[in-house]
């Protein structure tokens, strides 16, 4: 192995160089990702706004892309490209050019790929300001003028909730009629109407 390293061109080690180390240290980040301790830090460009959006896609900048993860994605790109187009690429200025280029379309498909799962990705926790406005079927009728509760069946993002929900109707509510959800009055009652 070390014959064939020290036969190589100068241009060649250093493809050579970058490609292996770049290689190693990506492996050894898929491992440390898989067993659930991959972190990435990016590089800072000032003092945070703790008021702007942090979902990347929502700040519509660059946020996320000037990482240590990024960087060996390019040097990844970058050293494989020119480990394997040397032979074909005759000028050093050229391939470089093109290896960088190739570096640059790893970086970038690295991060549209992870954007893409980002937006699989899907909070299934029950909010009861999600009911707003849904229409709610009547499970135990309701009392007239709040004067006692009922249950409301409503369903939100493909789920069944049953809820305790108030009237300021002057007349009960008969079960099995629909009402349509006008305010959370807490975490477990609903006003409807």
């Amino acid at each position: 192995m070390e014959e064939f390293f020290l036969s190589l061109e100068p241009l060649q080690k250093l493809f050579w160089s970058i490609a292996c180390v770049a290689t190693l240290i990506f492996l050894i980040q898929a491992i440390l990702t898989f067993i659930g301790l991959g972190t990435d830090t990016d590089i800072d460009a000032g003092p945070a706004d703790m008021d702007a959006p942090t979902d990347s896609m929502d700040a519509g900048g660059l946020h996320g892309v000037f990482s240590f993860r990024n960087l060996v994605n390019f040097l990844l790109g970058y050293g494989w490209a020119g480990v394997l187009l040397y032979d074909e690429i005759h000028k050093g200025w050229l391939l470089q050019l093109v290896a960088f280029a190739i570096g640059f379309m790893f970086v970038l498909a690295f991060v549209l790929m992870f954007r893409m799962l980002m937006k699989l990705s899907h909070d299934g926790s029950f909010k009861i300001s999600d009911t707003l406005g849904r229409r709610a079927y009547v499970y135990l009728r309701i009392p007239a003028s709040r004067q006692g509760r009922g249950i409301v069946q409503v369903s939100v993002n493909g789920s069944v909730h049953e809820i305790d929900a108030v009237t300021d109707k002057a007349e009960q509510i008969a079960t099995g009629g629909y009402v349509t959800v006008k305010e959370a009055l807490g975490e477990d009652l609903l006003l409807v109407e």
